[in-house]
């Protein structure tokens, strides 16, 4: 094969790689409509505001309690989902055990990815 028919194929074939889709995200792997955002922060005030901040500016209302902005800097996201399904448990009191159902558990964790901080 000549080099020109070489460099076509390698063209076409770089071409072809870079139109594949890339990695799922964990941004879009939950709902972004509003009316799901909207869904999840209610359930982030109604669970979890006695505690912690789950606004995009907010302070926790517990000071060891972490912000949900910042959540994703300390484990991603989508490692939520299987705890917020069987129920969180964590190994300080006062923090309520509770388990949500599968449409709830995508509208708070695409509600916290849309809040994330770097």
């Amino acid at each position: 094969m000549n080099r020109r028919k070489c460099g076509l194929k390698l063209l076409v074939a770089g071409a072809a790689l870079t139109a594949l889709p890339g990695p799922v995200s964990a941004a879009s792997q939950y709902p972004t409509d509003a009316a799901s955002i909207a869904s999840g922060r209610e359930l982030a005030e109604i669970h979890c505001a006695t505690c912690h901040a789950v606004g995009s500016e907010d302070a926790s209302a517990q000071p060891l309690a972490p912000a949900f902005r910042f959540l994703g800097r300390r484990y991603p996201i989508s490692s939520l989902e299987e705890s917020l399904a069987e129920g969180i448990v964590t190994g300080h009191d006062g923090m309520p055990e509770f388990a949500f159902e599968p449409e709830d558990i995508d509208a708070f964790l695409g509600y916290l990815t849309s809040i994330q901080k770097d």
